[in-house]
């Protein structure tokens, strides 16, 4: 006989990807009233109609194992994550938080650098030459990338770098 904890968790996927379907079904119709295609290659509605398209079969197919699945006998398992994850999810959001609060006094370079570190420490990174190549990789990196070849307009900020 399947536990509450395990029939609780059961809905708990089935809410979450009926609340992804609600996303991904709405984009799907709207990127479709946006060109596919145009003289250079992908359209506007290329990305997000791939993108949902995928997302959604993805989220069907998952709702569709998660409910015809058995649950196994005596498990009980809670929907409330343990404290170290809850903890790393709360960082992650407070440096989201921050990050986008400094991107237009700080600009994109100086702002994703911090950033990068710390969410990589949050998440369990550790060796510190790994964290500075892919922060330096990540905040100057991509500033370039997107600014200098893709010509992207990112924010530069009060101290002009």
């Amino acid at each position: 006989m399947p536990t509450s904890g395990s029939k609780a968790l059961k809905l708990g996927w089935q809410v979450a990807c009926v609340c992804l379907l609600g996303i991904f079904v709405p984009a799907l119709v709207t990127s479709l009233g946006y060109s596919l295609t145009d003289a250079l290659g992908p359209g506007p509605g290329f990305f997000p109609f791939w993108l949902s398209l995928i997302g959604g079969v993805l989220s069907a197919a998952i709702l569709v194992q998660v409910t015809l699945a058995k649950a196994a006998e005596g498990t009980a398992m809670s929907l409330a994550p343990d404290r170290r994850m809850a903890l790393q999810a709360i960082g992650v959001i407070i440096a989201l938080t921050a990050a986008a609060a400094l991107f237009e006094p700080l600009g994109y370079r100086l702002t994703m650098l911090p950033f990068i570190v710390g969410v990589l420490f949050i998440l369990g990174a550790r060796s510190p030459i790994a964290i500075a190549l892919t922060a330096l990789a990540g905040s100057f990196g991509v500033f370039h990338v997107f600014y200098q070849w893709l010509k992207v307009p990112l924010p530069i900020g009060a101290f002009g770098v």
